[in-house]
């Protein structure tokens, strides 16, 4: 098989399946092996449940602010694949998208990958081709059998671990913070933002265990400057991408720069992370948050800005703690909560989350139609609770995936 166009691609892409998921390294290793990569770049692997593309952002941001040819592969997309991967914080144009497709299908173990395993293997070739000096890859779900955890890292980051993925990573905290924490190697790095004591015993065990060193973030000072994404939550992210860059940079035998760090900090931008945008006139609060602990983290944020959302529009996967998002979600507003559904078969229904909130919430058919009634509310509105229904509003405003929503 050979793709003529990037519309070819796309349909292959779309076939695999988004959401299929056939855990174990098997394919991976097959494909490192066979690709060779031996000039495969440093790899910075982030992994954690929340917070993963705000550090990861952060980190990449400031490598490129050192200087260096960053690499950078995070997960989900919003409107097109191509936001997965970046090479000095730009996309890929289609036709190399094309041209690695073709190369990846080459290989034998090509067409067994799955929809995420594709991507990821495509990334690396890319950072490869490129030359990058430093590869950032987000892990996708869990840690031990992600499909980013055949890489051999310089360096693991783990952002706060909390409850997601239950049906695939376990049902406690500590089950899932196992699975996470398979992503350390033997004799390796790695590095930790503030956990929940049950997590943090799981990493620090698994730590010992392999012999590694293990560096707690928390404790650590972050500068007094202006960060590049809002909210009192990022300053933790930012924080963990600083201490996990001052590593690195050690390792890479850069000297200290702290200006570098400053403008990497300031410079950093990743869409529908407390992004304050106009639509219409009107000011919205885009924020992906998509489970309990990151809503708990954007009523924080929220509160520390002083921001009361006159309205809200939520929708999410059915698959989530949707009691506690809720409840949650009550607490944001005094406003109306119109509730709708991502274009995706996993989405919650409108109607039964509106049940869920009796007196409180309407459903409402498609992102369009929920963002028309809530803008005409008093106040900002607020859009959360699935990066896949933060999909549909940049689809609807492509716009706004730009740090300068003009462009």
């Amino acid at each position: 098989m050979r793709f003529e166009d990037y519309d070819s691609l796309k349909r292959y892409m779309n076939d695999l399946g988004l959401f299929s998921m056939d855990l174990g390294l098997g394919r991976m290793e097959a494909f490192r092996a066979e690709a060779g990569l031996h000039d495969a770049p440093p790899v910075v692997h982030v992994v954690g449940t929340n917070g993963k593309g705000s550090t990861s952002t952060f980190i990449e941001s400031i490598a490129r602010a050192h200087g260096l040819k960053t690499g950078l592969f995070t997960s989900p997309h919003f409107v097109t694949p191509r936001e997965r991967i970046r090479v000095n914080g730009r996309i890929l144009p289609r036709e190399d998208w094309v041209r690695l497709a073709n190369r990846l299908l080459s290989l034998s173990c090509g067409s067994r990958l799955t929809y995420f395993e594709f991507q990821t293997s495509l990334a690396m070739l890319a950072f490869c081709d490129a030359g990058v000096d430093v590869a950032v890859m987000e892990a996708g779900l869990g840690g031990r059998f992600d499909a980013t955890n055949v890489f051999d890292p310089f360096l693991t980051v783990f952002t706060p671990i909390g409850m997601d993925h239950e049906a695939v990573l376990g049902d406690t905290l500590e089950e899932i913070a196992q699975d996470k924490a398979g992503a350390m190697r033997e004799g390796g790095f790695a590095v930790t933002a503030r956990q929940k004591p049950g997590a943090m015993r799981v990493l620090h065990a698994q730590a010992a265990k392999q012999g590694g060193r293990f560096i707690r973030s928390e404790q650590s000072p972050l500068p007094d400057c202006p960060l590049g994404l809002r909210g009192a939550h990022q300053r933790e992210n930012a924080r963990l991408a600083l201490v996990a860059w001052q590593h690195l940079a050690q390792g890479l035998g850069l000297p200290p720069d702290a200006e570098a760090e400053a403008t990497g900090l300031k410079q950093a931008f990743i869409p529908g992370r407390l992004q304050f945008a106009q639509l219409n006139g009107c000011e919205v609060i885009l924020d992906g948050a998509h489970n309990a602990h990151a809503l708990e983290a954007l009523r924080d944020a929220l509160d520390a800005e002083g921001v009361r959302p006159g309205a809200v529009v939520f929708g999410c996967m059915a698959d989530k703690d949707i009691a506690s998002m809720l409840g949650l979600l009550e607490a944001v507003t005094n406003g109306p909560i119109f509730v709708t559904r991502a274009d995706w078969s996993r989405a919650a229904s409108p109607e039964n989350l509106a049940e869920a909130l009796p007196g409180r919430a309407e459903a409402l058919p498609d992102i369009r139609t929920a963002l028309e009634r809530a803008l005409g509310e008093p106040g900002p509105v607020l859009v959360c609770g699935s990066l896949y229904l933060l999909g549909d509003v940049y689809s609807l405003y492509p716009r706004l995936l730009n740090p300068s929503p003009n462009e």
